[in-house]
């Protein structure tokens, strides 16, 4: 399954990138992977993230490539962010966390490196770290207000979340020690050193939901509730970081 989601993604994504070129031309400098794609760790919940670094945004090309990326967010949940090249010091600094993400783990589609030598603030990284998992809390909140009740709503919010929370287990880890460890395995070690059965279990669940296994309304709702506490754990944890 792995094999085949990974071909099916690079298919997709040599399509994407002949279309961007077609529609954006020379205003159009690179194409970037980042994140589990980029790490070849892609799960079938995997959202694929490219960045399309540009001279100029010209809506008449963005236009052009919208049939192109319809078609590839419905075949593997394609999500592209569109940065002027100009753009990128005062994006690291105010995403500095998903910067610095970017800066670990990507790979180059098309064009030059933009982000060789990028180099994210610490103080930067402590305070979107700090931001992000607030929001996170804030939002998984609201998301279960909304969803309570239904068993695939709640367990999809999951999903959603689990993705966030590992990326911040990552920067929280590597903040803490110096030493990066993937998203996954970072809030696994996380939770084995926090001694907490239930989070383990929640952990359990989530590869289960993001895997596309349907779970009991119950253990959904579970899950989002250990996820909350385990964000609570972190952002504990992020507030001492100097």
């Amino acid at each position: 399954m792995q094999s085949q989601l990974a071909s099916k993604v690079e298919r997709v994504l040599a399509d994407f990138v002949e279309a961007a070129r077609g529609a954006f031309g020379d205003r159009m400098t690179s194409i970037v992977l980042f994140g589990s794609a980029a790490e070849g760790r892609l799960r079938l919940a995997s959202d694929v993230n490219v960045i399309l670094v540009l001279r100029e945004f010209a809506q008449s090309d963005a236009e052009r490539l919208a049939p192109s990326l319809a078609l590839a967010r419905a075949a593997v949940n394609l999500r592209p962010m569109f940065l002027l090249a100009s753009e990128i010091p005062a994006a690291s600094e105010c995403f500095a966390q998903k910067f610095a993400d970017i800066a670990r783990r990507r790979r180059v589609l098309y064009g030059p490196d933009p982000f060789a030598g990028l180099v994210v603030p610490r103080a930067a990284v402590i305070s979107r770290l700090r931001q992000v998992l607030l929001n996170m809390t804030m939002r998984t909140r609201e998301s279960y207000a909304e969803r309570a009740g239904r068993g695939d709503q709640v367990a999809r919010l999951a999903a959603e979340t689990a993705g966030t929370l590992r990326t911040c287990a990552s920067a929280l880890l590597e903040l803490e020690t110096g030493v990066y460890h993937a998203p996954k395995e970072a809030l696994t070690l996380i939770v084995q050193s926090a001694g907490r059965v239930e989070w383990a279990e929640a952990l359990a669940q989530i590869s289960a939901i993001r895997e596309g296994t349907a779970v009991a309304p119950a253990s959904a709702s579970a899950t989002v509730a250990a996820i909350l506490e385990m964000s609570a754990h972190l952002r504990e944890r992020a507030e001492k970081l100097k």
